[in-house]
């Protein structure tokens, strides 16, 4: 369902010259097609697809926060294009208080938890979270919520 939405965006993209989201969904597709290929598949699944997106869009958060360091904000500015387009693909992330209280239910589930059991822990959270967290933020309040 992903793939054909991202092949639909592309061809809408193509028609209406929208370079940014062509070069993105591009390098989207490529990454797709070489992950199949490896992993000996036709096609991907949307939790497959979403992996590979999570992954851009952690690369281009770490190359804004280099460029903007660098005091590049020229291509800061094309790699937050890029960014909004490739957010337009991922579930709507969970605000502070949703995920926070997910980490607790967790924790409820698993009984007596301590910082030791922290791994177990962001295994149990990020599964159910479903690609709804990312993992820096999410590392961060279950070491502050074990911490307490």
């Amino acid at each position: 369902m992903l793939e054909a939405k991202l092949n639909e965006d592309y061809k809408t993209a193509l028609k209406g010259k929208d370079s940014v989201k062509v070069s993105v969904i591009r390098m989207l597709k490529s990454d797709m097609g070489i992950t199949a290929v490896r992993s000996g598949k036709q096609s991907l699944t949307d939790d497959e697809i979403l992996k590979i997106i999570s992954k851009h869009i952690h690369q281009h958060n770490d190359s804004i926060t280099q460029f903007k360091n660098g005091n590049r904000q020229d291509l800061a500015a094309q790699e937050e294009k890029e960014l909004a387009v490739l957010k337009t693909y991922v579930p709507e992330q969970l605000s502070d208080d949703a995920l926070a209280a997910l980490i607790r239910q967790v924790i409820a589930e698993m009984g007596p938890v301590t910082k030791k059991d922290m791994g177990k822990v962001m295994k149990a959270v990020m599964e159910k979270a479903e690609g709804k967290a990312d993992g820096k933020r999410t590392s961060a309040c279950v070491q502050s919520l074990l911490g307490s």
